[in-house]
């Protein structure tokens, strides 16, 4: 929350966060981050920010953030409730705490983290599940997955799916070509949206695409987003090197845009809490070719077209599928736009909100 580049917990943390401060000004919240924040995070009267040092930058000073450092400051600040939007709470404290976890995919593809933030997750979050009052998570799939690797109460965990910001809709075809002209010199192009972390399989898709584009010459590759964990070894052949375009991250005006001009979303994620460029792709009408895994089936459902994220052949035989079968673009276009009235971001703070409540209510009571 404190720039322009928010990946998908950013953008979940922002989006809710905003709506249950200015919801409701009948309590005081207490925002705690870990180094100096924009003044605009500040959401409203009844918002009270604090920072806490140090900054976590690193698994030693994750630990002595939530361990030493938040416990002081939810005594200081005497909170009766603490919800954390990214998993993490803190063990050494009674006070009771709703957590979210988006997914646990580092439980399953440890070498996709570095090497101590993989421990570190792997050794704290099954405490933290079990610590936590209540588990919040945005699939199913990912409840299943909590439940069973951490063996704890389904009952403890309640699915609150995301939603997408609203400025994501279709555009007029003329805005289409100037978008086209600014990132494609004019030219046709796939879409990939996210993190270039290892489990996005990004690899995979270029080398997909290095299929496609022996066929079709006018086809790009666009992908928006940047290294996670500050590194980045895609490995892109010659011949397409002028094909595949990096944007870096975008502003949102410019991405909502660039989302509604694409040919296709290409996302196949070997693994997903929850995929939120799926929503922002059917808002806009853009079809979209998923991997047929995790929870992305869940969250597009007949609004896209599916493909084994671990083989390249068919991810490119899902692209060849998108360029020359334009009936079916029109009607996946179609129930995208139908399906992605199910995610809200109103509708999320909403949910969240209630077990908030909720919790704080049975407290009382003990």
């Amino acid at each position: 929350m404190l720039s322009e580049k928010l990946e998908g917990f950013g953008q979940y943390t922002l989006e809710i966060t905003k709506r249950i401060c200015q919801n409701h000004p009948e309590h005081e919240f207490y925002l705690f981050f870990d180094r100096p924040f924009d003044e605009k995070y500040v959401f409203a009267k009844n918002v009270t920010p604090v920072i806490v040092f140090p900054p976590t930058r690193h698994p030693v000073l994750y630990v002595i953030w939530f361990e030493f450092a938040m416990k002081k400051a939810l005594a200081k600040y005497q909170i009766n409730l603490f919800w954390s939007p990214d998993g993490f709470c803190n063990l050494r404290t009674n006070i009771p705490q709703i957590i979210t976890i988006h997914d646990i995919n580092f439980e399953h593809n440890p070498k996709d983290l570095p090497f101590l933030v993989s421990n570190y997750f792997r050794y704290y979050f099954p405490k933290f599940a079990k610590k936590a009052k209540k588990i919040i998570t945005v699939s199913n799939y990912s409840k299943q997955d909590i439940v069973s690797t951490y063996k704890i109460d389904e009952a403890k965990v309640t699915v609150v799916y995301n939603g997408a910001n609203e400025q994501y809709e279709p555009i007029e075809y003329h805005q289409q070509q100037q978008i086209r002209d600014e990132f494609t010199n004019g030219n046709p192009f796939f879409l990939f949206v996210g993190s270039l972390h290892p489990r996005k399989n990004v690899q995979r898709l270029i080398d997909a695409f290095e299929i496609i584009s022996s066929k079709n010459s006018q086809i790009r590759l666009v992908i928006v987003g940047s290294s996670m964990w500050k590194e980045n070894n895609l490995k892109i052949a010659q011949n397409i090197l002028n094909k595949v375009i990096f944007t870096g991250h975008l502003e949102t005006g410019k991405l909502t845009k660039l989302m509604a001009s694409a040919k296709v979303l290409t996302y196949v994620p070997y693994f997903e809490g929850f995929g939120i460029p799926l929503v922002e792709a059917m808002k806009c009408g853009t079809p979209i070719l998923a991997a047929n895994a995790t929870c992305l089936p869940e969250v597009a459902e007949n609004a896209a077209i599916y493909c084994n994220p671990f083989d390249v052949k068919d991810i490119a035989n899902g692209m060849y599928r998108m360029l020359s079968e334009p009936l079916l673009c029109n009607e996946l276009s179609k129930l995208g736009l139908e399906q992605s009235k199910k995610y809200h971001w109103d509708n999320a703070a909403d949910l969240v909100w209630k077990e908030i409540e909720q919790l704080i209510s049975s407290n009382k009571k003990q």
